[in-house]
């Protein structure tokens, strides 16, 4: 017999079965609506959702700062949740013509874009040198500090985590959603809320990296960017091309490496 957490963390909730009950995770349509208008529909996990809102807009750059997003609020409905914020100017009027330039619908990852050109947006150069030392030491040490600090995955065995990790100082920061995306938004806001410069430490994530994760660690300017599997080739050349330290396990070789190591010169790789 399964023994289930008494007490249930924020995002779970107990289903109840023939032969006993089980802890699943919750996922619920949450809309991400600035100055009225629905940028985006995401399935996500109902905690966090005001540093859910924060970090949706710092990642897709609608805004550049925290500060200019002036308000919000989160609003139940019967179907979901809505979680309003307010833009100050002049990020108001940038969002509004983006909107109005828009000619199809929004969705998971790339979110409210119109254009092959937008999808790889040039991204700002990361400030490198933060993150130093051996990248097999550096995801170990990090993975193991993410993994004590999963309560929600712990109590339910199907969720995304992402992490900021300071060597030294350990994990300073977590957010657990369904979603992988959702789960780097969130901890875009949270950091963003708690003033913590991104470019001191490592994102950590449980999850593949996509180059949209790369686009959103680089545009937040964290110092690094650590996963436990391989990332897409497209997501390695745009992270070296923000200096974006990108650590992932290599699958042929068994241990984890710097991706954004720079390929070797031709002579060399002849």
């Amino acid at each position: 017999m399964s023994r289930l957490p008494r007490d249930l963390p924020s995002g779970a909730v107990r289903v109840w079965l023939g032969a006993g009950a089980e802890v699943l995770a919750e996922e619920v349509p949450v809309a991400l609506v600035y100055d009225g208008v629905t940028q985006a529909v995401m399935m996500a996990t109902p905690a966090d959702l005001e540093d859910f809102l924060l970090g949706f807009a710092l990642t897709e750059g609608l805004i550049d700062a925290p500060a200019q997003l002036t308000r919000t609020e989160i609003v139940a409905q019967p179907r979901g949740i809505e979680a309003r914020g307010w833009l100050a100017a002049p990020a108001g009027a940038r969002f509004a013509e983006r909107r109005r330039a828009m000619a199809g619908p929004v969705g998971c990852g790339l979110c409210g874009i119109d254009s092959l050109e937008q999808a790889l947006r040039p991204l700002r150069p990361v400030a490198s040198g933060a993150i130093a030392g051996n990248p097999d030491n550096l995801a170990r040490l990090a993975f193991d500090a993410l993994r004590a600090g999963q309560g929600l995955q712990d109590a339910v065995r199907a969720v995304h985590a992402a992490g900021f990790w300071m060597p030294g100082r350990g994990l300073i920061a977590l957010c657990e959603d369904v979603g992988r995306h959702n789960a780097l938004d969130k901890l875009a806001g949270r950091l963003a809320r708690a003033g913590i410069e991104p470019g001191s430490g490592a994102v950590v994530m449980t999850s593949r990296l996509s180059v949209d994760l790369v686009q959103k660690a680089a545009t937040i300017g964290a110092g690094a960017l650590i996963a436990p599997s391989a990332p897409t080739a497209l997501a390695v050349t745009e992270a070296r091309a923000a200096g974006l330290r990108l650590i992932a396990r290599a699958p042929h070789l068994g241990h984890f490496v710097d991706y954004s190591d720079p390929p070797p010169a031709q002579d060399d790789a002849a």
